[in-house]
This record gives C-alpha cells, sequence and structure tokens, in this order.
C-alpha cells in the first residue's frame, strides 16, 4: 500500500488523531511506527477488548505498523483491580493474551509486554518522576478518567503516580503511536505535552471508539468524562456487555433486553456493535421480518442498515435477533477453545473464580 492507503486504513481505526499531518510524515518517514495499547487484566474479557481490539490492531498492523501490547499488571495493582491480588492479576494478564489468540488477532504481528517487566528497564522509574516533576497535581487529578474514576472519586497515592507511569510507558516502549481508545486520550496528550521538555518525541494519537453498553444511559451528567466512563461497557454491570464465552442464551438475552431507541441512532448500542463489529466481521446481515412488513430483508452495508433503521423499516426487535445471531457466531469459535483447551479452560476457571472489583 502507498501512504494515503495505509493513513486511510489507520484513519477507519481512529476516532480522533492528534494530528493526521504528524501521522502523515510518520509513514513517510518510518516503514514501521511502533504502536501501543494496554490493558489492565481484570475480570472476564467483554467484546470491545477482544474482537473490537482485534478488529483494530490487525488495520494498524496491515496499515504496517508494529504493534505492542502492554499487559499492565502494575496497573491493575495499582488501580486495585481484584482487590490488589498481583497473583490474580498475572493469572487474568495469561488469560488476556490467550483470548486475543482465540478471537483472531494477528499474533504475528503483536509483541505483549507485562508492565512488571517494563517498570525494570533503566530510566523508567526516573522518566516516571521526571513527567510527575513537570506537571501539577491538578494536571494530574484531571486524567482520572484513564483508570475508571470518576472526577468526584477520591484516589490512593499510587493512582496519582497512575498516570505519570503510563506516560513515561510509551517513551520506554518507544512508541510512535499511542493507539488506545477514546477513554485515555487526556494521558496521551500530557505525553505530547511533556515529551519534547525531557528529551523525549511527541507521540501520535490515534484514538479508537468507545462501544456503549447496553443499557439505557443516564440523561443527566455534570462532567463530561464522567459520562463517557457511564456509557460504556462495564465488567462491574454484566448486561452492559457481551463477554467473549458468554452462553449463546445469555447473548440472546441480553441483546433483547438492549436499549435500542426506534429510528435513532445517537446513542444506540445496538447500531454500534452493527458499525464496529458485525459489518466489519460479515458483508450481509440478514434481518428477519413478518411478512406483514415486507419480509426477510438483506443488508450489505452499515450505511445501508442506518438509513432503513431510521426510516423506520427494521423494527428494534427484528435487528436485535439478527445482532444476536451474528454475535454469538463470531464468538462460537473463542468458547469451543476455552471448553477444548486445557490451558484456556483452566485459566477461564481461576477468572471466574476471582471477585471483580473496580
Amino acid at each position: 500500500m502507498d501512504i494515503e492507503e495505509r493513513l486511510s486504513l489507520i484513519k477507519e481505526v481512529g476516532e480522533e488523531i492528534i494530528t493526521v499531518d504528524e501521522l502523515r510524515h510518520l509513514l513517510e518517514t518510518k516503514p514501521h511506527p511502533v504502536a501501543y495499547d494496554g490493558f489492565e487484566p481484570s475480570g472476564e474479557m467483554h467484546i470491545a477488548q477482544g474482537i473490537l481490539r482485534s478488529i483494530n490492531v490487525n488495520k494498524m498492523i496491515k496499515a504496517g505498523v508494529s504493534f505492542k501490547m502492554l499487559v499492565a499488571d502494575w496497573f491493575a495493582w495499582m488501580n486495585n483491580k481484584l482487590g490488589g491480588d498481583l497473583e490474580k492479576i498475572r493469572v487474568t494478564g495469561e488469560y488476556f493474551i490467550e483470548m486475543w489468540k482465540a478471537c483472531g488477532m494477528d499474533i504475528d504481528g503483536v509483541e505483549f509486554i507485562w508492565s512488571k517487566d517494563l517498570v525494570r528497564q533503566e530510566g523508567h522509574w526516573k522518566t516516571t518522576i521526571d513527567i510527575a516533576r513537570a506537571s501539577t497535581v491538578q494536571r494530574i487529578l484531571r486524567t482520572s478518567q484513564i483508570m475508571g474514576r470518576k472526577s468526584t472519586e477520591t484516589l490512593s497515592a499510587a493512582q496519582v503516580i497512575y498516570p505519570c507511569m503510563q506516560a513515561a510507558d510509551i517513551f520506554h516502549l518507544k512508541c510512535d503511536i499511542c493507539q488506545l481508545g477514546m477513554d485515555q486520550r487526556k494521558v496521551n496528550i500530557l505525553a505530547r505535552e511533556v515529551g519534547p521538555k525531557l528529551g523525549f518525541w511527541k507521540p501520535v494519537i490515534v484514538s479508537h471508539h468507545m462501544i456503549l453498553g447496553l443499557l439505557e444511559p443516564k440523561t443527566a451528567y455534570t462532567d463530561t468524562d464522567d459520562r463517557l466512563l457511564d456509557l460504556k461497557m462495564s465488567k462491574s454491570k454484566p448486561d452492559s456487555a457481551i463477554f467473549m464465552t458468554d452462553s449463546e442464551a445469555d447473548v440472546k438475552r441480553k441483546i433483547s433486553k438492549a436499549y435500542c431507541p426506534e429510528k435513532k441512532v445517537e446513542e444506540n448500542p445496538i447500531l454500534e456493535y452493527c458499525k464496529y463489529i458485525i459489518f466489519e466481521k460479515f458483508d450481509v446481515v440478514e434481518i428477519k421480518r413478518p411478512e406483514k412488513f415486507g419480509g426477510d430483508l438483506s443488508v450489505e452495508s452499515y450505511s445501508d442498515l442506518e438509513k432503513s433503521y431510521v426510516a423506520g423499516k427494521i423494527h428494534p426487535a427484528d435487528l436485535k435477533a439478527a445482532v444476536a445471531e451474528k454475535l454469538n457466531e463470531l464468538i462460537e469459535p473463542v468458547r469451543k477453545h476455552f471448553a477444548t483447551n486445557a490451558k484456556a479452560k483452566r485459566l477461564l476457571e481461576q477468572v471466574r473464580s476471582f471477585e471483580v472489583t473496580r
């Protein structure tokens, strides 16, 4: 692919890119720029961490990007996930890697790195402190959203260090591109601000969309970042997300109860599943409708689906049934892997035995 084709593919991943000109220059000057994402190992993996993350990583790799996936065990520990039990966090990290292998990620193009190893890298702690010294407490507190924490929550001292360490990771991973979710943009902006001051570079930010949770959103928010946290799927609210090993019955139940306002696109999680997951994996979606409403409908693109839905040609119940069927088709190979592979089965059983904490 030429530069514009590579850029176009990355734009499919990035809901926001800071900046497009910098990204183009990076692609022109570096054959294989390095991008990264990171996840705290905590609880079972949902579909946004699994299939959606695989879709986006694979596009980045296809565009010629070298991808590093940070298994953020120390961050989960600092953020008190799984009660701050490092052994449980380690097991969950192994489960995460096994899950990514099972759900279609191009593993040959991904390097998995653990925080416990990265923090031992020479100079990492100094960079973390340098970033802290270059930032005010107020500036760091404004990034609390990256930890899944609302603006009103009281943070521990470890959680104040967390953003500084995450920004330091970018430079010690030698990343040119921060390819994380929109909920992580504030710490990536912090890295852009402090990097040149400390003799590093200004990373490009490619922030992917955060898929809505399945539950009906609240109507009032006092803080836009708190709003984003409430809208996205959450492990602490199991019915807000499809998990990668949910049973067929669970998928159908969750989707049937999901918020799906008739003729409305905005804040409609079922349409988001269609846009960001289903039509990335399937060329055609069959919507089964009663004959009196026009009979079955074959839809070949998300744009066509959206137009038909807004026009009232597709009822929410019919759309939900089609979405549940496609989701079950997507995660069935993952269910089988974790039911038949001895290592995967053991890891899943262990993770399910852990109590999930925020």
